[in-house]
């Protein structure tokens, strides 16, 4: 099987690495969008790990102050956040990045987001904070896209190594979205590989009936760092121009988020 391209990390000795942690990052994992209240039962269904290891890393969350328990229940607690605050502050987020998506999404009027690839979704890292968006998709940081039928999904697709790519198309479990919803994987493979030359996404009412996704790429062929996005209800858009508008100022923040520390490759 071909390497997921979000995965590229150093490979270590399986001794050098400690199996139970591994299997606690599952348990924190588990809490998702549509898993947000779970039993043991459920942890142990989701992870596959054998009930009794989940009850200890599970109280052990508990004990720690990430996860809470109510009941036969178990939820994240706000402590989580925690753990992405160095990252974000480190990285210059609400110095830099923050900013930047801010201006875009003042200049498109709609909501701008920075996303990343992990597996085969891509999750939401930053988003402008802009207040004059009058319109909300309901996505926040943390929020999970499928790749197959989204703007932001289409253009990890397209800057990922070609092999890879066609077997996540050719692979991936997903569902009719809305009545236009692409169903056939060799035309969805098609269009990447044509966005793959334009270098840019747009996907009109797949995911979500009326909703088109712009995307253009932080990084390079093959070399994909993250993706700016933005979403606008399609009957606001008037003109092939103002498509092409709002792809040249997402590639416009996007050519400066690659000069970040975070995304530099320098």
């Amino acid at each position: 099987m071909t390497a997921d391209p979000a995965q590229s990390k150093p490979v270590f000795a399986d001794r050098d690495i400690s199996s139970t942690f591994v299997k606690g990052m599952a348990v924190l994992r588990a809490f998702d969008d549509t898993h947000t209240r779970l039993t043991l039962s459920e942890i142990a269904q989701i992870t596959g790990l054998d009930r009794a290891s989940v009850r200890r890393l599970t109280l052990t969350l508990v004990h720690l102050g990430y996860a809470e328990k109510d009941g036969r229940h178990f939820s994240l607690s706000p402590q989580v956040l925690i753990l992405a605050g160095s990252f974000l502050r480190g990285n210059q987020f609400g110095t830099h990045i923050q900013p930047l998506l801010n201006r875009c999404s003042k200049r498109i009027g709609h909501t701008v987001s920075l996303a990343i690839p992990d597996g085969r979704t891509a999750v939401y890292v930053a988003q402008s904070t802009a207040d004059d968006d009058m319109v909300s998709f309901g996505f926040t940081v943390g929020s999970r896209l499928p790749l197959l039928h989204t703007a932001i999904g289409r253009m990890i697709l397209a800057f990922a190594p070609q092999d890879w790519a066609a077997e996540t198309i050719r692979t991936s479990e997903f569902d009719q979205y809305t009545p236009e919803t692409t169903m056939d994987r060799t035309e969805i493979l098609r269009r990447v590989q044509g966005f793959r030359t334009l270098g840019y996404t747009i996907v009109e009412n797949e995911f979500e009936a009326g909703v088109t996704g712009f995307a253009v790429p932080v990084g390079g062929l093959n070399a994909l760092k993250a993706v700016v996005g933005t979403s606008q209800p399609t009957l606001g858009i008037q003109s092939e121009h103002a498509r092409l508008q709002t792809i040249s100022l997402l590639q416009q923040v996007a050519q400066e988020l690659g000069r970040s520390r975070l995304f530099s490759t320098g």
